[in-house]
């Protein structure tokens, strides 16, 4: 398969796109209770979210690391995401990053295993107005800990997991989106 090295691949719909979060209980239950991020969640804090469900189990470990036991999958409005990668600048090279709320930074994409694949995955970092338009963009809260355990065992049993992966596809992007994060649309060697 032939991918582009910088591509935003998510679940999506007209109106939502599914990031995914790992969170210690303390804040994962309460969000999950509410359908949104409330106390102990702390908005004064970068909160980073992850479009690519493998990116987030390497990051969490299939939920079995401390603070990241639960997993959520979060739909948020694609104007609210979109409106994140327009204020957005690369975490790494760029000046002033203090002028952007959100950090974009693009680590090497999964495959089940965790082994890093040769093409790149997104990680947006939201801080100050980026978290509180998150927070107001943020549809609905799903907790898909299990489906990550479920995924994690089905490997260690020599398992086909294929079936179990979200579906997801190329995230469609404005040329000046794409500009902005960085995005590449052809194979880079």
């Amino acid at each position: 398969m032939n991918m582009p090295y910088r591509q935003i691949r998510a679940v999506y719909t007209e109106e939502a796109v599914t990031v995914y979060q790992a969170y210690d209980p303390a804040i994962a239950t309460p969000a999950l209770a509410a359908q949104r991020f409330v106390a102990p969640f702390k908005r004064e804090r970068m909160t980073w979210i992850k479009p690519s469900f493998l990116w987030m189990m390497y990051r969490c470990g299939y939920a079995t690391k401390p603070g990241q036991t639960r997993v959520l999958a979060i739909e948020l409005s694609r104007d609210a995401f979109e409106w994140a990668l327009a204020h957005s600048c690369l975490s790494h090279g760029a000046q002033h990053k203090r002028d952007y709320p959100v950090r974009v930074q693009w680590d090497p994409e999964r495959d089940v295993h965790l082994n890093a694949l040769p093409y790149r995955s997104i990680q947006i970092g939201l801080s100050g107005q980026a978290v509180d338009r998150y927070l107001d963009g943020t549809l609905t809260i799903t907790d898909v800990t299990q489906r990550a355990h479920d995924i994690h065992q089905a490997l260690r049993d020599g398992a086909d997991v294929t079936p179990l992966l979200p579906a997801e596809r190329p995230y469609p992007l404005s040329d000046d989106l794409k500009t902005v994060i960085g995005a590449t649309m052809a194979s880079e060697a």
